[in-house]
């Protein structure tokens, strides 16, 4: 399922209320300033602190 992009102008992250960038590939939306990744489940990203994974730019 696909992550709808009008919702990522109204999303922010949970731990310091930063902008979100969206991963495609990954399937992700990242915090860069946290380097926090949030997953989505079935187009609903799932905005909890407890349940992000660890980030790492890989380029």
């Amino acid at each position: 399922m696909a992550f709808d992009s009008k919702l990522l102008e109204i999303v922010a992250c949970p731990v310091c209320k930063g902008k979100l960038d969206f991963d495609k590939q990954e399937q992700k939306l990242i915090c860069k300033a946290d380097k926090l990744a949030y997953s989505i489940t079935e187009g609903i990203p799932v905005l909890l602190a407890d349940k992000a994974e660890k980030w790492d730019e890989k380029k």
